[in-house]
């Protein structure tokens, strides 16, 4: 481990951040493929410090800053999407065991099952909540069917709510028996309630919610009420998902 601003051979930084071995990492620079703070370094006797260098490989942002942690959670029904809840109920904190002091990234409501992101990166999930990077999420919708073959094309074209305009940007029927059907939404913005919201005007109430995709990540098999370290590669494409 370095100590802070102490400058270290980028290939040791490289593999410390879990990119490769050390010769993988060295063959990486002298390919062209490393940035530090977006210029090319291509040769081995480069230092870098750590806790301030910016670093892409491949066009991927490292992060090689120490203590800093990215985690996903999917999060079960009747839990609050908060690190503690004043009246008692079950909150993220539940279900999260580690020691440093971690923020979700967004909420669900409570009815709402499925992915959210935890971090200490404070700039990082600044940007992924912020209405102007346009960060995709999707949600697996249980509604009532059957669902009309122009449906999907009236939530792209947009619905006028109470407190203004609202579409999805991707429509799709995932499964669809006799009177029930599973639907998937994506949106970009993040107004209260949106996919309910949404979905009840166009005449198909939400009975089960959850959300299965935030940007690049995907809640995949994760269980509920587990959590998981992101990879290096998810890290790196949630950094690229809001331009750092």
């Amino acid at each position: 481990m370095t100590s802070e601003n102490e400058e270290v051979r980028l290939q040791k930084v490289l593999a410390e951040a879990g990119v490769g071995s050390r010769r993988h990492c060295e063959q990486l620079i002298a390919d062209g493929k490393v940035k530090v703070d977006g210029r090319v370094v291509d040769w081995f006797g480069a230092k870098v410090d750590p806790q301030r260098a910016v670093i892409h490989v491949e066009g991927r942002r490292v992060e090689t800053r120490a203590g800093m942690r990215y985690y996903m959670v999917n999060k079960p029904r009747g839990v609050v999407s908060t690190m503690a809840d004043p009246g008692g109920r079950k909150s993220l904190a539940d279900y999260v065991d580690v020691p440093e002091r971690l923020f979700h990234v967004g909420r669900l409501d409570t009815d709402t099952e499925g992915l959210i992101l935890l971090t200490n990166d404070g700039e990082l999930a600044h940007r992924l909540t912020h209405p102007s990077y346009g960060v995709e999420k999707t949600y697996l919708a249980e509604v009532p069917g059957p669902i009309p073959r122009d449906l999907g094309k009236r939530l792209r074209a947009g619905v006028e709510l109470d407190d203004g305009f609202a579409k999805a940007d991707r429509f799709r029927v995932f499964e669809q028996v006799g009177k029930r059907a599973l639907v998937e939404v994506t949106l970009h913005e993040g107004r209260k309630h949106i996919v309910r919201r949404l979905l009840k005007a166009v005449g198909h109430p939400v009975q089960q919610l959850a959300r299965i995709e935030f940007g690049p990540i995907k809640l995949g098999q994760l269980k509920p009420g587990t959590m998981r370290a992101l990879t290096i590669k998810e890290i790196g494409e949630l950094y690229k998902a809001v331009g750092l």
